[in-house]
């Protein structure tokens, strides 16, 4: 029973992570005071015949008679609140804004090991080391046990010794391999060896007059909140701005997040830090790690012990004891939206949440998202300029390469293999972008016109020729490679189109006696992979890099003199309005790979399109010149930044579900507020098929802010009254990036 008082009875209102837009009540236990706990701390309840980890929100005292119906906290996990008053502040924000329920959000902002009730306790790192007959030792006599070999071989790269999250980075299978290495006496357990004092290792480059300028200036703002966009060109040194504006925080005693889009990115900056800040822990977060990891670097975060982090979106929401400041590089990346459940933008909430910290919120980017200029121009955001790129590097020079009516060796032009030849005959190192991976998108028969189709997603399935399969990237399903056609049975089976793993079989043919890498998702899945061909690339034992989206974002490779994009033209014509600004961004994203350090850059762009109005401003005038544009005919055409939207989804295995669910919902607008708000639809998405269901949506645009909002919240409530609803599954998506 609760303690009844005069005053009433104690109650906790807790946010329980079920999709339901409420708190609950419960009776808080009977020796517990009102004052005792404070919100932020977990509790175990009670919920329908389950029991559930929530978040205390507020304390209260309820007079009146008990209600039966209320039920007692089974137990409180914490002493002390894990989530401060700032850090519940912004989960109500991001709740309201994205019109989700705060246990889902609330539940999000916790690691996995703290949303299923574990402790809220460091666990001590291990380190390894090797011993002086691992020292010794010649690694091919453990050449038959492949993963000892491995292991033995990372830690002679590294005398220090490795941690096990370290280990974790390169090889998931690491276990095993140490436990037989400490059996046989080759490694060792130790403690990590720190110096006394953190401090400076790497010696800071000096600053051009324009890095010097921007990071002088956000000295000057830190200790009060201020946004600032950083748009430096590439090569333009902006992870230098970063690090010397991150020592200045560190020698406040203050902590510093930075957030990145892709895992990819995170060893390459990782490396970066550690060089820098000696003796300083680093924490990680990202999907790759541990549970226990990436809940080790949060409460290392929240209880003050480390001062920086590194991690990917999720990483946002991470507490810190001493906020000093928040970084966000690559600010205008997709990665930076959350696509699924809690669809929030981390570079959106990063803002909310330096404001209600008191924190300068600084983003990066040589391609500036348009948002991100629309705020510049409104004065929201401060821009700093870094317009030329450091040390002696020069810009790349571009051409637009017309191949129309051109020979072509499986998507490569004469002139690009000419090209291509000429930069490995000058020892340099060649990058080739293609952003489809696999063999070829479609596989038809020449003889009755049959194509290999997903039976599960509107998509053709894909030939990954390497493994002999038909896959769908959409859904994953697979199937064997058919040697004869399945309708006709007679037709010979053709692949149309390029992938990676095609042009890949082209270079190998065309430079028999060149290393080439392959860098997509399909070479990188094993753990470890991506950083054994980055130190490949970075070492000079790759001729030729062949690759995806995963090329474009922020990797210094220095020895690379060519760049080319082999097929922009496959990203120009779109029905969704952000392709353009997109395209636009991977371009010079890929194109910035070129000619980073001495040795000046080339880069082709091989296209049928050569006039098209993108590529020409892109190319003779630059980014800015095409944002300007872009603003230009966003404003025209009222849509965002110049107006407001939110996309709800509803999906169903019955197709007449999904559009009779929007219909009904569409349905329950007042006149006054279809004036108010443009209501598009409901029609099919896109991809109007996946993975078995059959998907619709409905766009919400109004030229206010506020009167969306206003229309989304009563349509969250309205929702309960549609029959329907049960049997969809529904989402809503504010300030979507895609209308896929």
């Amino acid at each position: 029973m609760a303690k009844l008082t005069k005053d009433g009875v104690i109650v906790f209102k807790v946010a329980v992570p079920v999709p339901l837009y409420q708190v609950f009540d419960y009776l808080a236990p009977q020796e517990v005071e009102r004052s005792t706990y404070a919100p932020g701390i977990r509790l175990q309840v009670p919920f329908g015949k389950t029991v559930k980890i929530g978040v205390l929100i507020e304390v209260c005292r309820v007079s009146g008679p008990l209600s039966d119906k209320l039920k007692p906290v089974l137990k409180i996990l914490d002493q002390q609140p894990l989530l401060s008053s700032q850090d519940l502040a912004l989960l109500h924000w991001a709740s309201r804004y994205y019109h989700h329920p705060l246990g889902d959000v609330v539940s999000a902002a916790l690691p996995a090991g703290l949303r299923q009730g574990r402790p809220a306790k460091l666990k001590a790192e291990r380190y390894y080391q090797l011993t002086d007959d691992g020292l010794a030792i010649d690694s091919q006599l453990l050449k038959r046990a492949l993963r000892q070999y491995f292991v033995i071989e990372l830690f002679k790269q590294q005398p220090a010794g490795l941690s096990e999250a370290q280990l974790s980075a390169y090889t998931c299978h690491w276990r095993p391999a140490v436990k037989a290495l400490l059996n046989k006496q080759l490694i060792r357990l130790v403690q990590p060896v720190m110096p006394p004092i953190a401090g400076i290792g790497e010696i800071p480059l000096i600053a051009n007059l324009a890095q010097q300028q921007a990071i002088e200036h956000l000295q000057s703002a830190l200790g009060h909140f201020g946004v600032f966009l950083l748009h430096g060109v590439t090569g333009s040194g902006k992870t230098e701005v970063y690090l010397q504006l991150i020592q200045t925080v560190l020698e406040r005693g203050q902590q510093v997040l930075v957030l990145l889009p892709e895992i990819t990115l995170t060893p390459q900056l990782e490396q970066r830090f550690k060089q820098r800040f000696t003796g300083i822990e680093i924490c990680l977060s990202h999907s790759k790690l541990t549970d226990s990891q990436r809940q080790n670097s949060w409460l290392a975060m929240q209880q003050g012990t480390a001062p920086i982090l590194l991690g990917t979106r999720s990483a946002l929401f991470t507490p810190l004891a001493k906020p000093g400041l928040i970084i966000l590089d690559e600010e205008h990346d997709a990665s930076f939206k959350q696509q699924e459940g809690f669809r929030f933008s981390a570079r959106d909430l990063a803002i909310v949440r330096g404001k209600l910290l008191g924190v300068p919120v600084l983003l990066g980017s040589a391609t500036p998202s348009l948002e991100s200029l629309h705020n510049v121009g409104q004065q929201r955001y401060q821009l700093l300029s870094l317009p030329e790129r450091a040390g002696q590097a020069k810009q790349p020079v571009v051409q637009l390469l017309d191949i129309r009516n051109k020979k072509m060796h499986e998507g490569l032009s004469d002139v690009l293999v000419e090209a291509i030849r000429k930069s490995l005959d000058e020892q340099g190192q060649v990058l080739l972008f293609l952003n489809r991976r696999g063999y070829a998108p479609t596989l038809i028969c020449h003889a009755c016109g049959w194509v290999a189709r997903c039976q599960r997603c509107d998509a053709n399935l894909v030939i990954h020729a390497h493994e002999h399969l038909l896959r769908c990237h959409h859904c994953a399903k697979e199937q064997p490679l058919p040697q004869h056609c399945p309708a006709c049975k007679t037709g010979s089976l053709t692949a149309l189109g390029l992938g990676t793993e095609r042009v890949e079989n082209t270079l190998l043919s065309l430079f028999p006696d060149k290393n080439i890498v392959r860098l997509d998702r399909d070479s990188t899945q094993r753990k470890g992979r991506l950083q054994d061909y980055l130190q490949q690339i970075n070492s000079g034992h790759a001729d030729i890099i062949l690759g995806t989206q995963m090329l474009s974002k922020g990797h210094h490779f220095p020895k690379v003199t060519l760049v080319a994009i082999i097929d922009v033209d496959s990203g120009l014509f779109s029905l969704d309005f952000h392709a353009p600004e997109k395209l636009a961004q991977m371009i010079v994203q890929v194109s910035g790979r070129a000619g980073r350090a001495d040795k000046p850059g080339k880069v082709i762009l091989q296209t049928r399109q050569p006039e098209h109005p993108l590529l020409t401003t892109l190319t003779q005038q630059g980014y800015n010149e095409f944002a300007q544009a872009a603003l230009a005919e966003r404003k025209a055409a009222l849509l965002p930044p110049y107006s407001y939207q939110a996309l709800m989804r509803a999906q169903a295995t019955d197709p007449h579900l999904p559009l009779q669910f929007l219909r009904d919902v569409a349905a329950l607008l007042t006149a006054h507020q279809v004036n108010a708000v443009q209501i598009l639809g409901p029609v099919a998405a896109p991809m109007a098929k996946r993975a078995g269901l059959y998907r619709y949506q409905l766009l919400f645009n109004s030229k206010t802010r506020l009167v969306l909002h206003e229309l989304l919240d009563e349509l969250i409530v309205k929702i309960a009254q549609v029959k329907g609803r049960k049997k969809v599954r529904w989402s809503l998506d504010v300030d979507p990036i895609d209308l896929y």
